[in-house]
């Protein structure tokens, strides 16, 4: 139970509680609280229910996980459910992301809501990150160009759906078709849906009901893990690259002349 211990104390810490102050909370006596921070007895079912409904997290997750390892206690409701998706930092108490690799990515839709499928995802440092819970996502195919195959989104957790920027990029995760990276459209209150629309013409933009929807995170930044081909880097197949997703670079087509 030592780590039940442990997450007493440092949530009662984030709460800037004394043990007298969680005590009065939770209607029992201070030195309940000391001993269970201190090991010396184990929390009953009731303390423990009352606990979880006190901070708003499962009691699976107060008993198994190490909460020390995160800045806050923030939950996301994910339909009926609520996910503990904290803000985990190293020993240097700097922000970690989580990395869904490509491998990974296979069983996203099935884990997205299990603590224990995403505590074994890669972590890596970005210290350039604004606030908010990210996450780095593998893309697949080139409907997103000129966001390459392989490449990864940075991307940050979207609690409210109706907060959906139009044409913003966003990683939307659904249930009948998994995860995907497209610039979206709020279409909630005509059609209860979001309309994806990818940037290469070549694919069709389609629908997606409200009801459909997993997750939503927008795009904050990319990471490239290929190198760009000589030729995708002169100037006239940038142009044409932005033409064909209907932008029109007037000064650097006078740039060639």
């Amino acid at each position: 139970m030592k780590i039940i211990s442990k997450n007493i104390k440092h949530l009662r810490t984030l709460k800037k509680f004394s043990q007298e102050g969680l005590a009065e909370e939770l209607k029992v006596t201070r030195s309940r609280i000391g001993s269970y921070e201190e090991n010396r007895s184990s929390p009953t079912l009731e303390f423990l229910i009352d606990l979880s409904n006190y901070f708003k997290i499962p009691i699976d997750i107060l008993l198994r996980n190490d909460l020390t390892k995160t800045k806050d206690i923030s939950f996301i409701q994910v339909g009926d459910k609520r996910v503990l998706f904290p803000i985990i930092v190293d020993e240097h108490n700097e922000n970690l992301i989580e990395v869904v690799s490509a491998k990974a990515s296979a069983g996203y839709l099935l884990g997205y809501d299990d603590p224990e499928y995403i505590e074994q995802l890669e972590k890596i440092k970005l210290p350039f990150l604004p606030t908010g819970k990210h996450r780095a996502f593998p893309i697949k195919g080139d409907s997103m160009l000129p966001m390459k195959d392989g490449s990864y989104v940075v991307a940050e957790f979207v609690e409210d759906i109706k907060e959906v920027k139009n044409g913003t990029s966003y990683i939307i995760v659904t249930k009948n078709d998994g995860m995907t990276y497209k610039r979206v459209y709020d279409q909630i209150e005509e059609k209860g849906s979001l309309l994806l629309k990818p940037d290469n013409r070549e694919y069709q933009s389609y629908e997606v009901p409200i009801s459909e929807v997993l997750e939503l995170w927008k795009f904050t930044c990319s990471i490239n893990t290929q190198e760009y081909d000589e030729h995708e880097l002169k100037l006239s197949s940038i142009i044409q690259m932005f033409n064909g997703l209907g932008v029109e670079l007037e000064v650097l087509k006078k740039s060639l002349v």
